[in-house]
């Protein structure tokens, strides 16, 4: 798959999937006279990057996890679950008090 096509399909410019590869995220991206051909396990790799960058790791943090030992990665993976339930319980909290006003104002307009 052509770079073109990988951009399309995960909506990631074309520099951002270059840069990847250039901090080391993505390795051995095969080339024919310079143009890249992403292979399965490339799509792979850029589908893991997508998800845990969404679970709020950074760039430096999933470097560290993909060069990590399993039990390194295992504390990684547990600490960022907490955080994430941390920041799914505040979101629901303010969508209780969103509703809530919701609630005040739909009432009055009544």
């Amino acid at each position: 798959m052509k770079i073109s096509e990988v951009s399309e399909k995960y909506n990631l410019p074309a520099a951002t999937l270059r840069y990847y590869e250039k901090i080391g995220l993505l390795e051995n991206i095969e080339k024919k006279n310079g143009i890249r051909n992403y292979q399965d396990k490339d799509l792979e790799t850029i589908h893991f990057i997508i998800c845990m960058k969404k679970s709020g790791f950074k760039l430096e943090d999933i470097i560290t996890f993909i060069k990590g030992k399993p039990n390194k990665r295992l504390e990684m993976l547990l600490k960022q679950k907490e955080e994430l339930l941390k920041e799914i319980k505040e979101k629901e909290d303010t969508l209780d008090f969103l509703n809530y006003k919701i609630d005040i104002y739909s009432n009055k307009n009544k």
